[in-house]
């Protein structure tokens, strides 16, 4: 990144100490502090020795009146003030009109051309409340690009949808700097995604904009774990569907050719993402095919027909077929027996209650070597899963986990989901069911284990 805004060091002393670490960690990106329009919040943005002072002041008539309540001529005041107060202690300073979108033109450029000459380095033309549309947004970038000669950068929120769009529209109207959050996170809805607005400029509008593409899905992921917040699978780009195909013609057109349904101009590779062949009610006999000549099955037309009915048998049934299911019904079909298992588990114990700290205990084989090992975790089922995952020859990151009931009652009948992902970025997933979930959870992760090295082995 280029500009990181760290924080708002004015508004507590916690957030005043996270400025100053970031700025003080020695980082390329030039690091930002953000400040009401006092000088009291400059001075604190300066004190963690940030490399740009980022004010803001609300300028549309709604929030001026009924937030701040100054007139228009104080606005310009405060303006030339404190601008000029910032510029004088530091080199790079970003000024904001806040509610930009809703303000009155003629006078929003009036406010904007006060900054620039108080000693504003860049113009931020915020769309506060995402309300604009990528005409209108277009429009007036451009009026300002023409009649203001400094930098512009742009802020979009996304109540309805619009932020990155809107961004775009600004970028083609002039704006040389925009401002994006990762995963989209941001006040109510959001803010203009930064792994949609990179690779829509990178890919679409041939701009390069110096991120490291490669690394946007790891970075998107970091941010979901950090923030505990999910990236739901359809989310552009970083998402999990985002280069994942179901149906019959679209799979058989990626396997020929990945552009004929992908971009083309965005791979996979280019952010750091895979492409994956799903199981379905929709799939079709090439993609089969293909998942099962990936561990070296080759079921003749007849077998591979009934493979392919019994896949989408199940999943009219609303069951989630995993890749562990379609090998199954694959060597049912055609008789062979699949490889020997990795892991073998033989005992598992678990203790857990209000006052225990949650442990598993396991004894099971790899490879043939037995080994008993204990793990604490948060709860029952994450003991036992990271017991598993200790006496793992190779490195795996648990990717999803789900748990379905399938019956009612207290005696309700489980079924568990889970994805594994390798060191290589390949995603294996598995399931298994019982009235005992930590069971039914230990019976999945060691499925979907097996599967990854029977994959390996071929």
């Amino acid at each position: 990144m280029h500009v990181i805004e760290a924080g708002f060091p004015a508004s507590s002393e916690g957030e005043h100490e996270t400025v100053k670490a970031i700025a003080g960690m020695g980082l390329e990106a030039l690091v930002c502090g953000l400040a009401r329009m006092t000088r009291k919040d400059v001075d604190a943005c300066l004190d963690c020795g940030v490399d740009m002072v980022h004010v803001f002041i609300p300028t549309s008539d709604v929030q001026r009146i009924h937030t701040i309540k100054k007139t228009r001529e104080e606005i310009l005041e405060v303006t030339q003030d404190v601008v000029s107060y910032a510029r004088e202690r530091c080199d790079q300073v970003l000024y904001s009109a806040m509610d930009a979108t809703r303000t009155d033109r003629d006078y929003l450029i009036q406010v904007l051309q006060v900054a620039k000459q108080a000693g504003a380095t860049v113009l931020n033309i915020p769309d506060t409340v995402g309300v604009i549309t990528p005409s209108a947004y277009r429009d007036l970038i451009g009026r300002i690009v023409a009649e203001v000669d400094c930098p512009i950068d742009v802020h979009c929120h996304n109540d309805f949808g619009l932020a990155v769009a809107n961004t775009l529209a600004a970028v083609e109207a002039g704006a040389s700097q925009v401002q994006v959050t990762v995963n989209g996170l941001g006040e109510r809805a959001g803010n203009a995604d930064l792994a949609e607005t990179v690779m829509a400029l990178e890919s679409i509008y041939g701009v390069s904009t110096g991120i490291h593409t490669r690394r946007i899905v790891e970075t998107s992921r970091l941010v979901s774990r950090c923030s505990g917040i999910p990236i739901i699978p359809t989310q552009p780009v970083v998402g999990d569907n985002a280069f994942s195909h179901e149906s019959g013609i679209h799979s058989h057109g990626v396997i020929a050719r990945s552009d004929t349904f992908e971009p083309g101009i965005m791979t996979p590779e280019m952010v750091g993402h895979r492409r994956r062949l799903k199981l379905g009610k929709h799939v079709g006999r090439h993609a089969v095919r293909q998942m099962l000549a990936d561990v070296h099955l080759a079921p003749d037309d007849r077998q591979l027909d009934e493979i392919v009915t019994r896949v989408k048998d199940m999943s009219v049934k609303g069951r989630q077929v995993t890749d562990a299911d379609l090998y199954e019904i694959a060597g049912t079909v055609m008789g062979v027996v699949a490889n020997g298992k990795t892991i073998d588990l033989q005992e598992i114990a678990v203790i857990t209650g209000n006052h225990v700290i949650p442990t598993a205990s396991l004894k099971a084989t790899v490879d043939g070597v037995e080994h008993v090992y204990s793990s604490v975790g948060v709860g029952p089922v994450d003991a036992a899963l990271r017991a598993i995952m200790g006496i793992l020859p190779t490195r795996v990151t648990l990717k999803d986990f789900k748990i379905e009931a399938i019956s009612g009652g207290s005696e309700a009948i489980g079924h568990v989901l889970v994805a594994l992902e390798d060191e290589r970025g390949q995603i294996f997933d598995a399931s298994g069911s019982g009235d005992d979930i930590v069971i039914a959870s230990v019976e999945a992760m060691v499925n979907a284990i097996n599967l990854l090295h029977r994959v390996r082995k071929g």
